[in-house]
């Protein structure tokens, strides 16, 4: 692990706090980590619902269609109706800070089930895998909601009073780099 980045604590069990976006939206999280990077504290953090991404299916046909994640201007038009589907399923969407997510128990996965493997924009050679929830239309075009296979960690701030914060675009770049390392350990316990 890099010198920059410190495990500077462990979580108390079933530790959990609320970070708060700039739209005033919360989520529920656990604490997996304590960490210190260059003297400011974070924590590095897990939904406590399961997270949740709608995609829409592109392409001009069946052969070269693929799954592309909504825009966050569109989910807004998008929530209730995939809300009414998921209830279908006894999971509730909400509209949580950082991502969507759905209270409930997921079905279980096998080796039956539907299931996408999106590349990320980010980067090409890097594949998500989903499991498949619904499926919706909307306006003639078809919606899917799928579920990252992956644990979907998120890192905050720790400020004087020990409240979470979300990291500025620019904070979070800056230690993307370093952080690397850390996720590889953390997905491979997970």
């Amino acid at each position: 692990m890099s010198d920059d980045i410190r495990i500077s604590g462990d979580p108390a069990e079933d530790e959990t706090v609320i970070l708060t976006d700039e739209a005033g939206r919360t989520i529920a999280c656990s604490v997996e980590r304590y960490l210190e990077v260059e003297n400011q504290d974070y924590v590095l953090l897990l939904p406590i619902d399961a997270p949740v991404e709608i995609f829409v299916w592109q392409g001009d046909t069946e052969d070269d269609e693929e799954a592309v994640p909504v825009d966050e201007e569109d989910i807004d038009v998008l929530f209730s109706t995939a809300k009414a589907v998921l209830e279908e399923q006894n999971l509730t969407l909400k509209r949580t800070a950082v991502v969507l997510t759905v209270e409930g128990d997921l079905p279980e996965l096998d080796d039956e089930d539907e299931f996408a493997e999106v590349s990320s924009e980010a980067e090409e050679d890097e594949v998500e895998e989903l499991q498949y929830l619904a499926s919706f239309y909307f306006e003639e075009q078809e919606f899917a909601v799928y579920a990252p296979l992956d644990p979907c960690f998120i890192l905050a701030r720790m400020d004087e009073n020990n409240e979470p914060h979300l990291l500025s675009p620019e904070e979070l770049k800056k230690l993307e780099p370093m952080l690397e390392t850390l996720e590889d350990q953390l997905f491979d316990e997970f």
